[in-house]
């Protein structure tokens, strides 16, 4: 109690950069500890940071870790988690929390016979870009909310990514490595999704990287990479999702919402600011100002919000939120491939908002 959460990294590759940094400026967190398969990789971001590197065995069972931070890639999230939970430590980890829904599942049961806590990623919906869209809904400025859209487009990750290979295999795909940013940010505006329906397409059977030493070599892709369907809340609001990796660029916002009594253009999820902008039925488009949210967030603060969370209670980024939102995705991908509606069998409690911080 009063100390801060002691944090070891499993999975040192590009995106541990940005929780690094973010961490540098959390009172609440304390790396410890760092690991990767690439011991080079990790033992250069340990000395970087002036922390231990470890093997991925020794950082699991480490007495000094609180919490690991798992961000390998989603095939890896449901092993690494369990054997973590098993050593009796939280943990918090990327999106998705797992390439399956029956391994989350496992992740969620183990972490609660173990009595620790499960986070997951993504954190980008307690910044104030998406925080201030839902206090706008939740003051009634757009009335009952009655539809949403949301929409990502890009030509792939293999342009830029100089190992995108897990991009295109089970667990990647526009779905499931975008889709969490925005099906967790139509969650916490417009509260948990009933059923899907959906269809999806791919018009590559390889992939060749753009960058890096692998550049011109080919991955081979064993997902659909656009996928399009609507959700339909618990509260009646219907959500357009549209996710693709074979476009080229879209002028659409991120997303929308739309009431009865006005319309928000909410900024890209992705991120953790950006402006709202508000057109009230009868009157123009105007931007809101911040009123909600983490201020100057980054990715990391999901991890400080679960330990600022007092005992009893659900991190806003948790793991039943993100076992749902895989729900979504997984069941919007059978709805795909069998062309019916399709029931999301599982719920979350809407997140508390966060006050303007």
């Amino acid at each position: 109690m009063g100390q801060p959460l002691r944090v070891g990294i499993v999975g040192t590759g590009a995106i541990s950069g940005q929780y690094l940094t973010t961490f540098e400026r959390l009172e609440g967190v304390r790396l410890v500890a760092v690991a990767d398969l690439d011991a080079a990789r990790s033992a250069a971001v340990a000395a970087a940071q002036g922390v231990r590197a470890l093997t991925v065995d020794e950082l699991l069972t480490d007495p000094e870790v609180d919490l690991v931070l798992n961000l390998t890639v989603p095939a890896a999230h449901a092993d690494v988690a369990l054997r973590a939970i098993a050593a009796g430590k939280s943990v918090y980890g990327e999106k998705p929390l797992a390439a399956n829904l029956a391994d989350a599942r496992a992740v969620l049961d183990a972490a609660r016979a173990a009595g620790v806590r499960v986070g997951c990623a993504p954190d980008t919906v307690l910044g104030t870009g998406v925080q201030t869209a839902r206090r706008a809904i939740d003051d009634g400025l757009v009335g009952t909310p009655v539809a949403a859209t949301a929409t990502m487009v890009t030509p792939g990750h293999e342009r830029w990514h100089p190992d995108p290979d897990f991009y295109y295999q089970p667990g990647g795909g526009p779905l499931l490595d975008m889709g969490p940013y925005y099906v967790t940010a139509l969650v916490t505006l417009l509260g948990p999704v009933v059923s899907v329906i959906g269809a999806a397409s791919h018009t590559r059977d390889t992939r060749t990287i753009g960058s890096g030493p692998r550049a011109g070599q080919t991955v081979p892709v064993a997902v659909d990479t656009h996928v399009t369907g609507v959700l339909r809340h618990a509260s009646g609001a219907l959500s357009t999702l549209v996710m693709s990796f074979d476009a080229v660029a879209t002028r659409a916002s991120n997303i929308e919402v739309h009431g009865q009594s006005g319309s928000l253009v909410v900024p890209d999820p992705n991120q953790f600011d950006g402006e709202v902008h508000l057109h009230e039925l009868g009157g123009d488009w105007r931007v809101l100002e911040p009123s909600a949210g983490y201020r100057d967030a980054g990715r990391g603060f999901g991890v400080a919000d679960l330990a600022a969370t007092p005992d009893g209670e659900q991190p806003r980024a948790s793991g039943e939120l993100a076992y749902h939102v895989l729900d979504v995705m997984t069941s919007l991908l059978t709805a795909a491939t069998t062309d019916t509606t399709t029931p999301v069998r599982s719920t979350a409690q809407l997140p508390p908002p966060v006050p303007l911080t």
